[in-house]
């Protein structure tokens, strides 16, 4: 089994979900990439979260499990109350230390461990939401070599964390929901 060789991740909080149910119709069904979705979001929504996206999506959503590969053509959504972290062999990990920015899962804390386990062949995308999860991993992905983008905050529900990254973190593009889909499109084409 082949793991993806490339890497999306889109973080989001308040006011996330509509971009992202924006963009996952049109995704390519062939996408060579694997989607890891994290959500600041309580548990139990987390059934519900799994069938709203399957019903925008042709490609397969799934909750992440431990030690699970990350595959091509896949989507996967960081489970509610856990930290999920990339491994270098592109596997999953969960943990349950403490929240970082008031979160967990913690967009900082993946970012960072995908940007570690990716470098320059991941791109990180931060939406919509109302505190700063999401800047400092914005700045390790850069640092590895990914490729950084921030929902434009005149497009967010809540603009608070997509102006933070604007501010303080290298964002190589700002996007429309609109534009979201055609660009991880062109990103992931290895």
């Amino acid at each position: 089994m082949t793991t993806a060789p490339y890497l999306i991740v889109i973080g989001g909080s308040a006011g996330g979900l509509h971009p992202i149910l924006t963009l996952l119709p049109g995704l390519v069904a062939s996408l060579p990439a694997a989607i890891l979705i994290v959500l600041h979001r309580q548990s139990h929504y987390e059934s519900v979260l799994t069938d709203l996206l399957s019903a925008k999506s042709t490609l397969p959503v799934k909750e992440a499990s431990e030690k699970e590969p990350l595959l091509p053509a896949t989507i996967y959504i960081a489970p509610a109350d856990y930290h999920l972290l990339i491994e270098t062999d592109h596997t999953f990990s969960l943990d349950d230390s403490e929240k970082v920015n008031f979160s967990r899962p913690s967009i900082d804390v993946t970012f960072t461990s995908a940007a570690l386990a990716y470098g320059g062949r991941m791109t990180a995308l931060l939406l919509s939401g109302a505190n700063t999860d999401g800047t400092e991993g914005l700045i390790d992905v850069h640092d590895a070599g990914g490729t950084t983008a921030v929902q434009d905050p005149a497009t967010a529900d809540s603009d608070y964390m997509p102006r933070q990254a604007i501010l303080h973190a290298p964002v190589d593009i700002i996007l429309q929901p609109s534009e979201m889909a055609a660009f991880i499109n062109r990103m992931a084409e290895v």
